[in-house]
Formats: structure tokens, sequence, C-alpha cells
């Protein structure tokens, strides 16, 4: 069965969102394997919110970390240590979608990166990218970074008000396809984002791929 690993080009981008609209899309489970933070609402009470998917498909994270920061620190005030290698995804009957923290250099200890975990894993990823001013420069070096590595790349999914030149010379300079934009949604409801999803993403190339 096809798994996803969603990744993003800084924070706060939106790619939580992205990752609930394509776990309800593909009717599939959720994995946030290293959470930071848990005083608010966390990736994966957002992802079953908005994806409105069932408990038993939101899998529980290997490390649940209070303090909201990189893993690395995160785990360093808590008192937690965080072992990469131990971190694989579950095998289900399913499609997975994986979501990562932060960026792909974002450090999981003092020595590894999450992006030397996706190498590990083989796992195609959807690289999530703003649309906004500095996307062009943090989306080309994520993409280098992937390829550096060998981790397979999927695509991009890109986030915001229509930027066609961006989103052209992206795709064009980054040698990568683009699968949609997800564009922001006032109000962002479970209906509004499953909407827009099917909207904006065609999720027959999603399926084709776990064929």
């Amino acid at each position: 069965m096809m798994r996803f690993v969603v990744t993003g080009t800084d924070t706060g981008i939106g790619k939580t969102v992205f990752s609930a609209a394509l776990a309800a899309a593909l009717e599939g489970y959720y994995w946030k394997p290293v959470q930071s933070g848990l005083e608010d609402e966390t990736d994966s009470q957002t992802v079953s919110r908005l994806g409105c998917l069932p408990p038993e498909r939101i899998l529980p994270e290997a490390y649940r970390l209070r303090t909201p920061a990189s893993p690395h620190m995160a785990a360093r005030l808590d008192h937690v240590a965080i072992t990469p290698e131990a971190l694989e995804p579950p095998a289900m009957d399913a499609p997975l979608v994986i979501e990562g923290a932060g960026g792909l250099l974002v450090p999981l200890t003092d020595s590894q990166v999450f992006a030397d975990v996706f190498a590990r894993w083989q796992i195609p990823v959807i690289l999530c990218a703003r649309t906004g001013l500095g996307t062009i420069n943090h989306t080309l070096l994520s993409l280098e970074a992937l390829r550096s590595r060998c981790i397979p790349v999927f695509g991009v999914a890109f986030i915001g008000e229509e930027q066609a030149e961006t989103q052209r010379i992206i795709a064009a300079m980054g040698q990568v396809r683009v699968l949609g934009r997800l564009p922001r949604l006032d109000p962002l409801t479970p209906e509004s984002l499953l909407q827009a999803f099917r909207d904006h993403f065609p999720v027959s190339s999603f399926k084709e791929r776990m064929a």
C-alpha cells in the first residue's frame, strides 16, 4: 500500500492542513513520528479534526515532547533520548500519510536530521511550499537536500494564493512535478478543506501511484 511523507520548506506553512486533506481524500491513516509541544492542539489532533479521521486512523506518535521547540532541544529539555534508527513506519492496510516536523534539516539529535530518516525509509516525499516571497529559494534548497540524499520526490504542493510565475520557475528549475495548490481557507472547516483539495488536486494522481 502506498505511503507518502509530507514535509515542508519551513514551519507553519500549512503542511498539517495539507496532510489532513490528503489522508481524508485517500481514506488513509496519519502518523506524526515526533510531536513537539503538547499544550495546544497537536498535529495529530488537527488532522483528526480537519480530516474527520476516526481515532483508529490516527497512529500514536513515537515521541511526544512537551516543549514547543526543535525535536533535539525539546527532547533534551524533557529528558528524552530520541533514537532516529528506531523510527519505522507502521505497516498498514490502507494509504499512510507521514508528517515530519518543520523542514528537512530540522535536527532530531545532535547528529541526525529528519532528512536522514527519510533517506533510510525511501518513501516518496511531498514537499509543501508556500507561494509567498522567499519560497523559490527555500523550495529549491529543499529539493537539493532531498536529491543529495537520494530521497524520492513525489512532487511539490503549493499552499497559498496563486503566484503563477513563482510556481512555474520552481517547477522548471527544480525539475519537479507540481501536484496542485491549496488556497488559504477562511473559514477553515473539514468541508471547505476537502472541497478545496478536490478542486485543486487531481486525487487520481495520488491513487495511481498506489497501484
